[in-house]
């Protein structure tokens, strides 16, 4: 399954690190990755694939929520079917 990745926050080093290595550690692969900076803001969308994934895709979406929080980021998860669907005109 792929998914949306979407990760806002107060510019600061380390976030593109940190986020890639709790993908990484739960064995999920970036196939695609735009990450930009608004002024002070931070923003990156990421295409993954959680083929590999050991978690329910739930508790992924609570743990990357939770492991965000800890950082003062804003992590967000969806699927990609859902996303594309919601999205079509």
């Amino acid at each position: 399954m792929k998914a949306i990745v979407s990760v806002f926050a107060r510019d600061a080093k380390g976030i593109t690190a940190y986020v890639t290595g709790l993908l990484a550690a739960r064995e999920i692969n970036i196939l695609d990755i735009s990450q930009t900076l608004m002024q002070e803001y931070f923003t990156m969308i990421m295409l993954v694939d959680l083929a590999d994934c050991p978690l329910p895709f739930d508790a992924l979406a609570r743990e990357l929520q939770e492991k965000g929080e800890e950082r003062a980021l804003a992590i967000h998860i969806q699927r990609q079917d859902i996303f594309d669907a919601m999205h079509r005109i």
